[in-house]
């Protein structure tokens, strides 16, 4: 029998990296059958075209999952995440989508999610140290 063993790797090569996602996304799928995946992704850019912010997220099983929505500093309190929440919801809505969800932590962003209808539905207390994780969705009716 081959030998294995687990080895630290902070700073795993791009290859091994997607051949590990690509085994959790094949597993995902022999699992429910549902195979299209979609990245959607919204760049804010001022007008020389640098990035002033985003959001990234993907489509799959029906779901939009944002995972990052950022604002720079420069721009923010300008209603530009409420503009990039919109954009992806109405993406999620016009492919049929039955809701969006997200991770949040106390100290980010909990009642803006609020404010666009997101409710908590998961709660990990201490992660961070001192701190409070949120799992949001939003149901789209």
């Amino acid at each position: 029998m081959e030998t294995v063993r687990a080895q630290f790797e902070p700073f795993i090569d791009e290859a091994s990296r997607k051949f590990i996602e690509d085994g959790v996304d094949f597993h995902n799928v022999a699992a429910t059958g549902l195979s299209a995946w979609y990245p959607v992704n919204f760049v804010l850019r001022g007008e020389r075209g640098d990035v002033l912010g985003g959001l990234l997220s993907y489509l799959w099983g029906d779901w939009l999952h944002v995972t990052h929505l950022w604002v720079s500093a420069a721009v923010r309190g300008a209603g530009h995440g409420r503009s990039l929440m919109r954009e992806a919801e109405a993406y999620a809505r016009a492919r049929g989508a039955a809701g969006i969800t997200l991770e949040t932590f106390s100290f980010q962003a909990r009642p803006f999610y609020e404010r666009l209808g997101f409710e908590v539905c998961g709660v990990i207390e201490g992660y961070p140290t001192g701190h409070v994780n949120f799992l949001m969705k939003k149901v789209l009716a």
